[in-house]
């Protein structure tokens, strides 16, 4: 678990510049814990399948995190199991 989240900050901090809001975790973070800090904000997960689903963080339990107006698919949303995300990505630039 803890290394799904060095790889999310590495990535996070490799993928931008410059930084609007700098992404930070604490070492009892967990995948619904940093989703929930993104709700209302502009996501894209990871799946271990490698799928990529970006869209706004509507709602984050235990179990699933909702993400809405998916990118290509505006009219959809997804509920992805917490247990199949690989990665989450917060653009931290402007």
């Amino acid at each position: 678990m803890a290394l799904r989240f060095a790889a999310v900050v590495c990535i996070s901090l490799f993928c931008s510049g410059a930084y609007a809001q700098e992404l930070t975790i604490t070492a009892a973070d967990s995948a619904q814990s940093v989703l929930a800090a993104q709700k209302g904000k502009r996501v894209t997960v990871r799946t271990r399948s490698g799928q990529e689903l970006s869209g706004i963080v509507r709602e984050v339990n235990p179990r699933v995190v909702v993400i809405a107006a998916l990118g290509g698919r505006e009219y959809f949303d997804a509920v992805v199991a917490l247990d199949a995300v690989e990665a989450v990505l917060v653009r931290t630039k402007q």
